[in-house]
């Protein structure tokens, strides 16, 4: 097949990664021709793209004006860029992501009749956290790219269920694929362990707490500090992790000081992907309370690690964190239960192994990349066909 990924940046990310790891995946196993088409990697978390040492086995066409920020006679620039590319390229498939690109692939895509058109929904560009005013246009730039594309790929089952109830699209043009990894490193995660709490200057009996994700708004980093306060006077020998880079970074680290709790906190800045697993590896449990994300690649990450998980009932995180049984889910906001949890989980080290444990066994399989590449591929295959989207 001859496959377009068209995304609107690729920035070191969870979507960037899924896209990556597609993209690489389709040309090893199944010998397609693929383009990446792409804005410029614009932002502190880095371009993914330069972050591994091998050269790219596919074609990438970067599109200067392909931004995330809504500028009229930019996005006319890229939608005409992109399907410049997609006419000399002449893909069998476009398959797009992230808002901006979605919605530009998708509209470039169909005008030119490509034969397979689908969209990643990583998460939505809407959320209960906007007001109304702001999140209406959003909806209905969705639906109308929605009518413009053969298949909607969800990376949880919450995703479709927010798009469905929002009017984007019918339940049968969905289909929930999970976002894939290279699950090998974050088996032998611990491996790294010992070395790496000794690089961030942990003690061996420091119970350490991780989260991963842009130091950005609505990541939840303000309620993480907010429950250590709590989780630092009941077990001391707690110490938080950050990993991650972003615009708040700064004032996080201004809070954690006001609070006392600098001693408390690791900040590591911008890593690379490879750097993830190593991390994991020093970390006892993980940490999600951002207030909206499709399903967090750092909750699975985590659980094939063997490292319990901790996290506001949001999107996703349910079908992964399963309270009692892989971690604890607590309600959007409810920093005092937050802090509940993660006190269970500090003080038994015997839980954590149980959840972890049970994690790794229920996830491992499931959250392969090439599993991913799979299904993604028979689903290109089905279209093509003529084929409903959802096998039988």
């Amino acid at each position: 097949m001859r496959v377009a990924h068209v995304i609107t940046r690729m920035i070191v990310g969870g979507a960037q990664e899924n896209t990556l790891f597609n993209c690489r995946d389709l040309v090893a196993m199944y010998g397609d021709e693929v383009l990446l088409i792409t804005g410029p990697a614009l932002g502190p978390e880095g371009d993914l793209l330069l972050a591994g040492d091998a050269p790219l086995p596919f074609a990438v066409a970067e599109v200067p004006a392909l931004r995330r920020a809504i500028h009229p006679w930019r996005d006319l620039a890229s939608y005409r860029a992109v399907k410049r590319l997609l006419r000399e390229f002449r893909p069998d498939v476009v398959h797009t992501h992230s808002a901006k690109g979605g919605v530009i692939g998708r509209l470039a895509a169909w005008s030119l009749e490509v034969p397979a058109i689908i969209h990643t929904v990583h998460g939505a560009p809407f959320h209960p956290y906007q007001r109304w005013w702001a999140r209406l246009p959003f909806q209905w730039a969705e639906r109308f790219a929605a009518r413009r594309c053969h298949a909607l790929v969800s990376v949880a089952d919450a995703m479709t269920e927010l798009l469905v109830d929002a009017r984007v699209a019918p339940r049968s043009k969905f289909i929930t694929i999970h976002s894939g990894m290279d699950v090998e490193p974050f088996l032998a995660a611990d491996r790294w362990r010992d070395a790496t709490r000794r690089e961030l200057g942990f003690r061996p009996d420091d119970v350490v707490i991780g989260k991963i994700a842009r130091l950005f708004h609505l990541k939840g980093h303000e309620f993480v500090l907010e429950a250590a306060q709590r989780v630092v006077a009941a077990c001391p020998a707690v110490r938080f992790l950050f990993v991650g880079d972003g615009v708040l970074r700064g004032e996080l680290e201004r809070r954690a000081a006001e609070a006392g709790l600098a001693d408390h906190f690791r900040f590591t800045g911008l890593v690379p992907p490879s750097r993830i697993p190593a991390l994991v590896g020093a970390m006892d449990i993980l940490v999600h309370a951002s207030l909206r994300e499709g399903l967090a690649r750092a909750l699975p990450q985590a659980l094939i690690a063997g490292k319990p998980a901790v996290s506001f009932d949001v999107d996703g995180a349910r079908e992964v964190v399963i309270s009692g049984e892989t971690g604890w889910l607590v309600p959007p906001l409810a920093v005092d239960q937050l802090a509940d949890a993660l006190i269970r989980l500090a003080v038994s080290p015997e839980e954590r192994t149980r959840l972890g444990g049970q994690g790794r066994a229920r996830f491992t399989d499931q959250f392969r990349h090439e599993t991913m590449t799979r299904r993604l591929r028979e689903l290109y295959g089905r279209i093509l066909s003529g084929g409903v989207v959802q096998p039988g």
